[in-house]
């Protein structure tokens, strides 16, 4: 039987699966639809698919670290109770892995792991599984020495939040701490020169409009600014914010003293950015009442 475009479609609205492969199911059951959506049921796509849909935002931030290369990878699922399944962190661990070779998140996913893509592989765990999961961002950094830090850690080198810092000089004890630091309070850049410019001059700008709520003179409002930028920088760049191990130092007079300089740091944490959407609890009984 001739597999038609329209057959293909009508079957991937239906079970949501990818092009080639509901291709396949037709013509793998001569073109009966209900064989072919058995067939990808069978074999995991359908199901897969189907919970493509659904908000990941748990899951688990890998790190891993060899010489002064370390990389950091997300890996999203629906529920907490998945990051804790020794299954779903053995694969975690080895998209990790896979993660040391690779220079992005996209490359990542169509890098090989044990003889399929990263990708396929998550496709097959949610099939195992039953959740929606992704490979959501993967961030590296290189220096003369990486230390890296998991904040609640599920496992050994994974947890909700993962940091890496770059040293020049210095030791690990004290990267340990800077990594620390980095997961409690979160800066944005490393120093000025790195934050974005559209957002200093969207906070300065605020900063202004406050200012002139006072009603003071456009001379005195400059000087306000000056100061209250400075405020600002000492609050979300890394090397000017109070170093938590001891706030009488800024993290930058502290990496002095330790004869170290701090070259970039690295900072994910799990469903960070993601929107998720909560139903009352009646709203999710009927959803899945309704299938």
């Amino acid at each position: 039987m001739a597999i038609t475009a329209s057959m293909v479609k009508e079957l991937r609205d239906s079970t949501g699966a990818g092009m080639m492969d509901a291709k396949k199911a037709l013509t793998e059951n001569n073109g009966d639809m209900e064989a072919a959506v058995d067939w990808l049921r069978t074999k995991g796509l359908a199901k897969a698919a189907k919970k493509s849909g659904r908000t990941a935002a748990e899951g688990l931030v890998a790190v891993k670290v060899s010489g002064g290369h370390g990389v950091a990878v997300e890996v999203n699922s629906e529920t907490d109770f998945v990051g804790k399944n020794a299954d779903f962190q053995k694969m975690v661990s080895g998209i990790a892995d896979v993660a040391m070779g690779v220079a992005d998140v996209e490359a990542l996913k169509a890098a090989d792991m044990g003889g399929k893509t990263v990708e396929q592989t998550v496709t097959d765990a949610v099939a195992v599984i039953g959740e929606n999961m992704s490979v959501r961002r993967m961030s590296a950094i290189d220096a003369d020495a990486v230390v890296s830090y998991v904040h609640n850690a599920a496992a050994p080198g994974m947890g909700k939040i993962g940091v890496l810092v770059g040293l020049n000089g210095g030791d690990e004890a004290f990267g340990k701490q800077v990594a620390m630091h980095i997961a409690a309070v979160n800066p944005a850049s490393l120093s000025e020169d790195d934050l974005d410019p559209a957002v200093v001059e969207k906070e300065k700008q605020v900063q202004m409009d406050i200012a002139r709520e006072s009603g003071k003179p456009e001379q005195v409002i400059e000087k306000m600014i000056i100061g209250r930028m400075k405020k600002y920088m000492s609050e979300v760049t890394l090397l000017n914010q109070a170093f938590v191990v001891n706030p009488d130092l800024t993290v930058g007079d502290a990496a002095k003293e330790a004869g170290a300089t701090i070259t970039g740091f690295v900072r994910l944490e799990v469903g960070e950015g993601i929107e998720v959407v909560k139903e009352d609890f009646a709203a999710e009984v009927a959803k899945a009442a309704k299938g």
